[in-house]
């Protein structure tokens, strides 16, 4: 522990408390997925670790509790839990379901209890009367029992972080997901920055055991490796099941932004059915399948006032000029906003014509690129003056 201002442990505490805040609903909706469950006991233990190692906490929990270093059983405990949580998380990543699989995942949960039930026998067996808010590891280096309780957690930390180090490093060319591959090397640099933490912790111990002073090493080298696991660790079990939903997220949101115009161009119709209602709230999934049912119902609507003709002519026209490589989208919503302006009117329908294939499957096809083409009206809007004056010219000549 350190005497660090409360900034560098807000910031990984933060991102960890976010992290656990976004896993909570997924946690309520499926809370008997182990993988789930793991994960949110895993964001659980480690902001749990980096709350109560914050000092000022720590002096909290020595007044309140009335326990000198009470804080270090707490501490070494949720670090105990989350080491053996990552464990676990990373073999239901690497292997396929098996009873092999659960019996060791099992055994290793076993270990860390046991552990973390020694770490608090050996904290109440030693004596700590003086409270130490940055140095308890070095202070208390030759305290019966405290002595074993700081070794104790040490090496569970090294244990830990050297097999899951281990087990990754072996594994990563296996992994074929990109963003589980990315988690994978979050994880692998959050687990060496581990033990630079416990390589620094013990070499500051056994030079207390030598009579020489490297506090400095656990005092002030190893705290900032500690906080960078915990970044780094949380963002490698986050990015593999936060980069897909971010991923999806952004191509909804791309998608909804893209149809805006066509939307906004078929709504003056009366639609079918009764708009669902969607509150401030309503998942972005949920709006775009709504934008685009709207849009499929306006197309049902138009379809009989798609002038085929008017496409042929708009596509040319398009293509003539040689300004655009998005003929099929201009032209689709050329015919579109004809069609909706006849439809608006109450004309009749052009005349069909027997040779040409159902417009409408054209337009249907073409959704995204007319959308596109709809983010620029005047072009529309040119094209659609050109090919009318043309068709009126021919008409008079």
């Amino acid at each position: 522990m350190s005497p660090f201002l409360p900034i560098p442990y807000a910031l990984p505490t933060a991102l960890l408390a976010l992290a656990l805040l976004l896993k909570f609903p997924t946690f309520l909706r499926a809370s008997r997925d182990p993988d789930v469950r793991a994960t949110t006991l895993l964001l659980t233990w480690a902001t749990a670790v980096l709350v109560v190692i914050t000092p000022v906490n720590i002096e909290r929990l020595n007044v309140l509790t009335g326990i000198p270093n009470i804080a270090a059983p707490w501490a070494y405990s949720f670090l105990t839990a989350s080491c053996a949580t990552g464990l676990t998380m990373i073999m239901r990543w690497r292997e396929e379901p098996s009873e092999g699989r659960r019996r060791r995942i099992r055994r290793i949960y076993w270990l860390y209890t046991g552990v973390i039930a020694v770490l608090w026998l050996t904290f109440l067996l030693a004596d700590v009367p003086t409270a130490r808010i940055y140095d308890l590891d070095t202070y208390y280096a030759g305290t019966p029992w405290m002595r074993e309780h700081i070794l104790l957690y040490i090496t569970a930390h090294m244990v830990s972080s050297l097999v899951a180090a281990s087990m990754l490093w072996k594994w990563f060319p296996e992994v074929v997901n990109r963003w589980l591959k990315t988690g994978v090397v979050f994880l692998q640099l959050g687990f060496a920055s581990g033990l630079v933490f416990d390589v620094a912790k013990t070499a500051a111990i056994g030079a207390r055991w030598a009579g020489r002073d490297w506090d400095v090493l656990s005092t002030r080298v190893a705290p900032p490796f500690a906080l960078l696991q915990a970044a780094l660790v949380a963002l490698g079990f986050i990015v593999p099941q936060a980069g897909p939903f971010l991923q999806k997220w952004i191509r909804d949101q791309r998608d909804y932004r893209r149809l805006g115009p066509l939307w906004r161009a078929v709504r003056v119709l009366t639609p079918a059915a009764a708009k669902a209602r969607f509150g401030p709230w309503t998942s972005l999934d949920l709006r775009l399948m709504q934008r685009q049912q709207r849009i499929h119902d306006a197309l049902r609507v138009l379809s009989p006032y798609l002038d085929a003709d008017l496409y042929r002519r708009a596509r040319r026209a398009v293509r003539a000029g040689n300004d655009t490589p998005n003929a099929d989208g201009i032209a689709g919503a050329v015919v579109l906003s004809a069609a909706i302006s006849a439809c608006l009117q109450g004309g009749p329908p052009p005349p069909a014509h027997p040779r040409t294939p159902q417009l409408g499957a054209v337009v249907s096809d073409h959704i995204e690129a007319i959308a596109t083409a709809l983010h620029h009206p005047h072009t529309v809007d040119g094209i659609r003056r050109r090919v009318t004056i043309t068709e009126s010219t021919d008409s008079h000549a």
